[in-house]
């Protein structure tokens, strides 16, 4: 008889019973405090910004100049210049294509990273895994977590490294994306007056660049001044994104709407500049240790050849449950996945199933969410406030923030936190703010809201793109998203779709997705120009397979739906078909799909595609 492993058996037993009890008293209080944010309108509280709120779109760094329309031809054409179009663009010209224009509505490259320059603007992920293409520019990233201004310059070094500038078209917006099929081009037009021809075109609109306003009533009666975060007024607050003194807000009383990402990273500046900040929360972030620092010279330069595949590689296994030798990027995203795994196989070891691995993700994120709330009383000094500022749901429930002085800035005297018990803010008045009937007098209102997410895709891109036998893209996603790889479209050929949605979802490290979308896109085309049949298109078949495949296998990006409501489940809504199927990735993780897609490119026939020579248009 083993006495000693029944005796350890019994006390694993006792212990997983202990977690489960407290569990369930954390799950009690995670869905009081859910309820009270849920609410019948979800993603249509929010405000679109147009009509007499169009000017939250305004570019306060627009250059638009007086040039003459273009109309010409180009190789490759692709709409937008963030990290999407840079990566495409770069691959584009390694092999050799063509030319290659980016059209993009900000005055420069740089997507998100153009609009978002709040002061505090930094990335969460790593910059050794979250900057594409260090190597092949040879950058090296001058911190862990790099700030905003070096995040947009490292954009403009890959535009000019790769000659991105040449036949850009900034400050410029497409109108109208139509499939020729006599001639065998797409014909673009502009809010420029251009028209112009590709044979192939990108898109990488992605949803971090639409803003978005809060359906708080009276927003536009405001009388003070005010502006979305990623529209800073610099001239209006003083100050630079490389972080000079606020020095206009010195007697200004400011309110911020907002306590996502964006807020935790420009409240501190706040803070320290503003006479008195309110800060109107709904709904607290989760605040986990950053732990910022340089990044030694010495050390990168020791790097071998091939270090950033490796590391991209090293992040995706561990972030999403799998097993490395050693963790190169040690950061909170691995962390909690390092945990998860971990404790499943203390749990359970001879059980690697999903029950297995969804109870020991219940009991490692209650230790994580636990420690978090413990930082939030060892940092704010006020009881009270450190108790409204605690989150209560899971870590994975809403984005994960990271900071090491959010928390501190309510320490200080001019910093009060409005919390709303979940309910928001009940109206603005052309003089402030209410909450709970009490009136909050303001210079300045800034709304850290975040962008569109979960809106049509002609929504977000201000394009419907017309394919074959003249069907809208929105007419052919009607009933939801339906792609190959998350790239191709049927009945749309030779455009190509840049967006984690239906491939490895890696929701974490999103230039990840890019990166091998823009390799795949260039290796096809590079196939489709050898073999003399330019033109290339998914089948309906391979496409039909595709979906089936991702709807059967189910893994999809986003929280549960009894999650604190958020952009990450549909404001806790019940998705409907078309919502699923955008968010859907390949049923064995990012990881099995970059292998996947790796290995399908570099087969040769491209599986799933038609290829057909060039159109000839009759004489």
């Amino acid at each position: 008889m083993d006495l000693n492993g029944d005796r350890k058996a019994r006390k694993q037993s006792s212990g997983n019973a202990v977690r489960e009890e407290a569990h369930q008293t954390v799950q009690e209080r995670y869905l009081q405090e859910r309820n009270k944010r849920l609410r019948a309108d979800g993603n249509d509280q929010y405000r679109e910004p147009v009509g007499e709120l169009a000017h939250f779109l305004d570019d306060p760094r627009s250059q638009m100049d007086g040039r003459v329309p273009v109309r010409d031809h180009v190789d490759f054409a692709f709409v937008g210049g963030g990290f999407a179009g840079l990566v495409t663009g770069a691959a584009i010209r390694r092999e050799g294509l063509g030319t290659v224009r980016i059209v993009e509505k900000g005055s420069d490259v740089g997507g998100t990273w153009y609009w978002n320059r709040y002061p505090g603007a930094q990335c969460d992920t790593a910059s050794m895994v979250y900057l594409p293409l260090l190597e092949e520019t040879g950058h090296r990233p001058s911190e862990k977590y790099v700030h905003g201004p070096e995040i947009l310059q490292h954009c403009q070094r890959i535009a000019q490294h790769f000659d991105l500038y040449d036949d850009a078209l900034l400050s410029t917006e497409v109108t109208s994306l139509v499939w020729e099929e006599n001639d065998g081009v797409w014909r673009i037009r502009t809010n420029r007056g251009d028209e112009f021809t590709a044979t192939y075109v990108g898109v990488g609109t992605g949803p971090l660049h639409r803003p978005k306003l809060p359906g708080i009533p009276g927003i536009e009666t405001f009388s003070g001044h005010t502006f979305h975060t990623s529209r800073w007024d610099y001239d209006y607050t003083g100050g630079n994104p490389d972080g000079a003194p606020l020095s206009g807000l010195r007697n200004r009383r400011v309110g911020i709407i907002g306590t996502g990402a964006t807020a935790v990273q420009c409240v501190p500046h706040l803070a320290r500049w503003s006479q008195e900040l309110f800060v109107f929360q709904r709904t607290p972030s989760s605040i986990d240790v950053r732990n910022n620092q340089p990044i030694d010279a010495e050390w990168f330069a020791s790097l071998p050849p091939g270090w950033q595949d490796e590391w991209l590689t090293n992040f995706t296994t561990l972030q999403t449950g799998g097993f490395a030798e050693r963790d190169l990027v040690m950061d909170g995203w691995t962390d909690i996945s390092q945990r998860i795994r971990d404790r499943m196989l203390e749990m359970n070891p001879s059980t690697l199933d999903r029950d297995a691995f969804l109870a020991a993700y219940r009991s490692a994120d209650d230790d994580k969410m636990n420690e978090i709330r413990a930082r939030v009383d060892a940092v704010v000094h006020d009881a009270a406030t450190a108790e409204r500022l605690k989150p209560w749901y899971r870590q994975l429930c809403k984005r994960p923030c990271f900071h090491d002085s959010y928390l501190d800035a309510f320490n200080q005297p001019n910093v009060r936190l409005i919390d709303t018990d979940g309910q928001g803010v009940e109206r603005v008045v052309p003089s402030g703010v209410v909450v709970d009937g009490t009136l909050y007098e303001l210079d300045l209102l800034v709304f850290a809201t975040g962008f569109e997410v979960g809106t049509s895709f002609d929504r977000r891109s201000g394009f419907d793109p017309v394919g074959k036998s003249g069907q809208l893209l929105s007419e052919r996603w009607n009933e939801g998203m339906t792609t190959l790889h998350g790239i191709h479209v049927n009945g749309f050929p030779n455009m190509f779709l840049v967006s984690p949605s239906q491939g490895a979802n890696l929701i974490s490290n999103i230039p990840h997705n890019l990166i091998e979308a823009a390799t795949t896109i260039a290796m096809t085309i590079a196939h489709a120009q050898q073999t003399g049949r330019p033109t290339i298109e998914a089948s309906e078949d391979a496409v039909a397979n595709w979906v089936t495949m991702l709807r059967e296998g189910n893994r999809r990006f986003g929280a549960d739906p009894d999650c604190t409501p958020g952009y990450y489940n549909n404001e806790g809504q019940p998705e409907s078909r078309l919502d699923q199927l955008s968010s859907l990735g390949y049923p064995d993780g990012p990881v099995a799909y970059f292998d996947y897609i790796a290995d399908w490119r570099t087969r040769g026939n491209f599986a799933g595609l038609q290829f057909s020579p060039a159109a000839t248009t009759d004489s």
